[in-house]
């Protein structure tokens, strides 16, 4: 049976201005900037108008990543298209609970900026400047050689066929690149070392923020990064965990279509996950929404309008 999966944006899709277009034309997204700035005042001024290196900053990224995750999904749902089922990379993991119902969007929000300021924290505190970045065109199995034996560095996001991520140290990645001589690597706009050791103090604060939040079982299927599966009912655990472990993108994606999922649509700034879609399997409908331009072509795609 056909299905529609939602996919939300994570960190390092940014931009200036993301989610401006959606929070002028819907009264109940721009509901959900005001009630953000009401909880962090100068949210929407950053989302639409901050600098490139005010949104690189984790504490900024996070929160203004998520309102446009969820401002996409919201315009989407109010044009009469609804997910069957939804995952999230990383950040935007929150995105998909608060779309599934599983948290209401203030706690959502609220659980947001937390965990980027204890991600910010755990960055700070690193002997080393932190970094990731994406490996192109050589297997995981590869990437994962190239990184044993080198100090500082994990392969943490297995994006696609082709696509590996590292995180580390600046200088992890140097010698990751020294050692990868001729093999495409491509640094991510992130200002610390996510998905790897170095954010287990992060994990760890996250899960007691979070005991603090309702968190219900969603009303569709939510695909957890951690494992590639169906969340679980501790949710808490899983979702602290996923910030110091591996996103298993591919797999997540694979298990979406196993599913019954046969159109994707990218929720949230940039097309990133659209792109890494397209690669995980060529067969699927794949589509983003970012402002009214985009979700009106798929309207168009979807219900002839």
């Amino acid at each position: 049976m056909s299905k529609i999966a939602f996919v939300f944006a994570g960190q390092g899709a940014q931009y200036s201005g993301m989610g401006l277009n959606l929070c002028e034309n819907f009264d109940s997204i721009k509901n959900l900037y005001d009630a953000a700035d009401a909880h962090r005042p100068g949210t929407s001024e950053q989302s639409f108008r901050g600098t490139d290196a005010e949104l690189k900053q984790t504490i900024n990224t996070q929160p203004c990543v998520f309102l446009a995750d969820l401002a996409a999904a919201l315009a989407l749902n109010e044009r009469g298209i609804k997910a069957d089922m939804c995952a999230g990379f990383s950040l935007g993991e929150l995105a998909a609970l608060a779309y599934s119902g599983a948290m209401a969007h203030s706690d959502a929000f609220g659980a947001v900026c937390e965990r980027a300021k204890c991600m910010d924290r755990a960055s700070k505190e690193m002997d080393g400047e932190p970094g990731m970045a994406a490996v192109m065109k050589i297997t995981a199995e590869e990437v994962e050689a190239l990184c044993d034996g080198l100090d500082n560095v994990y392969p943490v996001n297995y994006n696609s066929p082709g696509q590996t991520a590292i995180s580390g140290t600046k200088a992890g990645i140097e010698a990751f690149c020294e050692k990868a001589k001729g093999v495409r690597v491509m640094p991510i706009p992130v200002s610390g070392a996510f998905h790897s050791p170095f954010m287990a103090s992060a994990s760890s604060e996250f899960e007691n923020v979070l005991e603090k939040i309702t968190i219900n079982t969603p009303g569709i299927p939510v695909y957890a990064n951690l494992t590639g599966e169906v969340y679980p009912d501790d949710a808490r655990a899983c979702l602290a965990a996923q910030m110091k472990s591996p996103v298993r993108w591919q797999t997540t994606i694979e298990r979406m279509i196993a599913d019954g999922a046969d159109t994707f649509i990218e929720c949230g700034p940039g097309k990133t996950l659209a792109g890494l879609i397209k690669r995980i399997d060529k067969t699927v409908k794949v589509y983003s929404v970012q402002d009214t331009d985009s979700l009106n072509a798929v309207l168009a795609e979807l219900k002839g309008e």
